[in-house]
């Protein structure tokens, strides 16, 4: 892969990551125990609105879920970031072969390829 194209995907990543961890603090705060961790915030309750505190107790199991996936592609973003730090940006963690350039253009932050993705 050419120096060009490795720094246009590296730009997109960095992007990505800026967007995802953006995402994630709107509803949840970085766990300062686990590395790339966040935790969605839990509502507080300070009232007898039980049908309120019942709707904001709903919306959290509603993030959980949300939480998980993005912290899953932030996880693979970052993971992708370093392998570029190290030089070995494009391989294939499983074969040890190339990543098609074509599905590293779709989804850069790839870390098997096609093959052994199957």
């Amino acid at each position: 892969m050419d120096k060009k194209t490795l720094e246009e995907i590296k730009n997109r990543l960095e992007k990505e990551k800026t967007a995802l961890e953006k995402q994630l603090s709107g509803f949840a705060e970085k766990d300062k125990n686990l590395k790339d961790d966040w935790d969605t915030r839990y509502p507080q309750f300070h009232g007898n609105q039980l049908e309120d505190e019942a709707d904001e107790v709903e919306e959290y199991s509603n993030r959980l879920p949300i939480e998980h996936r993005l912290e899953l592609k932030l996880r693979d973003v970052n993971i992708a970031l370093k392998k570029m730090e190290k030089g070995d940006y494009g391989l294939c963690e499983k074969c040890k072969i190339l990543i098609d350039e074509d599905r590293l253009d779709i989804y850069p932050e790839a870390r098997f390829c096609t093959k052994c993705k199957k």
